[in-house]
C-alpha cells in the first residue's frame, strides 16, 4: 500500500461518541529500571500521587459518559499501568503485544489472558515485536503504524491482514519519542495533530498528503507527552502542561480537558499511554 492509495480527508463536523477504555491501576509503579529517556531510576516515585493522578484521568472519562474497565494490575510490573502498549482491538480482533524489552515482557500475556475474556474478539499474537497502542492508531477507517524504536515493521503488514484496514507505516528517528502515541495525537476519524520532526522526511511527507489540515506541534509540546493525548471525537482529555497544544486544539474546535499525570511521566507515559481502547464488534471506533 503506498502514499498514492490514499487522498486526504476534509475536515469534518466533531461528534462525540462513547468510548470503552481500558486502564490498568498504577498499584505497582515505579521506575527502577531505565528503559526510555524520560526513566530515571533516582528520582523518588509518589505512588500515592500517581495514584491520584490516576483516578482523576479514569474519573474523567466517566464523567464524559464513557466505559472504563479495569485489568489487574500485577507485582513485578511497574509499567503495566500504561495499558495503550498492552495490545490493539480494532477491525473485530484483538492483537497481543509483544515488548521489545525484558522489562516489560510478561505484560504481554498478562494484557493478552485479559483480553480473551473482555469480549472484544479473538486474540492473535504477532511474529514480530508489536507494544499495541502505542505504537498503532486507529484514525477513522486507517491505522497509523509506528517503528523505529519498539515495534518491527513486519507487525505492520501482519496487523494489516488480521484488522483489514490500511496501515500506514511511519518511521520515528528520535529516541525521545520511541511510541507513535507520543507524537501523534488522534482528534477525530480525520484529524490528527502530530510533531513534524520526531519523524523520517518519508514520514513527514506521507503526514502531509494525508492529512494537510493537520494541527503542528512543537518540541515543547512533545516533549511533556502533550501529544499523548485521548479524545472521543469532540472533547480532547490531555496533559496541563501543554497550553499552546491546548489552545490550538481548543482553537479548532475541541474541548479540552486538562489533566496533571506529571506523576506517571517519570515513568514516560501519559495520558494514552494510561489508555486502550477497546473497538468491540458492533460499536463505532
Amino acid at each position: 500500500m503506498t502514499i498514492t492509495d490514499f487522498a486526504p480527508t476534509p475536515m469534518r463536523e466533531r461528534i462525540s461518541r462513547p468510548r470503552t477504555y481500558a486502564m490498568t491501576t498504577p498499584t505497582h509503579f515505579e521506575v527502577n529500571y531505565s528503559i526510555n529517556p524520560w526513566m530515571d531510576p533516582s528520582i523518588e516515585v509518589d505512588n500515592s500521587l500517581a495514584l491520584e493522578q490516576w483516578e482523576r484521568l479514569r474519573r474523567t472519562y466517566l464523567d464524559l459518559g464513557h466505559t472504563v474497565d479495569l485489568v489487574p494490575a500485577e507485582p513485578g510490573l511497574p509499567d503495566m499501568v500504561y495499558a495503550a502498549n498492552g495490545g490493539l482491538v480494532a477491525g473485530g480482533v484483538a492483537i497481543a503485544a509483544r515488548f521489545r524489552h525484558a522489562e516489560r515482557r510478561a505484560e504481554g500475556p498478562a494484557y493478552a489472558a485479559w483480553l480473551a475474556g473482555a469480549a472484544v474478539g479473538p486474540v492473535h499474537h504477532l511474529d514480530g515485536i508489536n507494544e499495541g497502542e502505542g505504537d498503532f492508531l486507529v484514525v477513522g477507517d486507517r491505522i497509523l503504524a509506528g517503528s523505529g524504536f519498539r515495534t518491527d515493521p513486519v507487525a505492520h503488514e501482519q496487523v494489516r491482514r488480521l484488522t483489514g484496514m490500511p496501515v500506514i507505516s511511519l518511521e520515528l528517528v528520535d529516541p525521545r519519542y520511541y511510541h507513535l502515541d507520543t507524537v501523534i495525537a488522534v482528534l477525530d476519524d480525520h484529524t490528527i495533530a502530530y510533531h513534524p520532526a520526531a519523524f523520517s522526511t518519508a514520514a513527514q511527507d506521507t503526514l502531509a498528503t494525508l492529512y494537510p489540515d493537520a494541527i503542528v506541534a512543537d518540541d515543547a509540546d512533545a516533549i511533556v507527552l502533550g501529544l499523548n493525548l485521548v479524545s472521543d471525537g469532540r472533547n480532547v482529555v490531555m496533559t496541563d502542561a501543554a497550553p499552546r497544544l491546548a489552545a490550538a486544539i481548543t482553537g479548532a474546535g475541541v474541548s479540552v480537558i486538562e489533566v496533571d499525570l506529571s506523576e506517571l511521566l517519570k515513568g514516560g507515559g501519559g495520558i494514552k499511554c494510561c489508555t486502550l481502547e477497546l473497538r468491540r464488534t458492533g460499536t463505532p471506533s
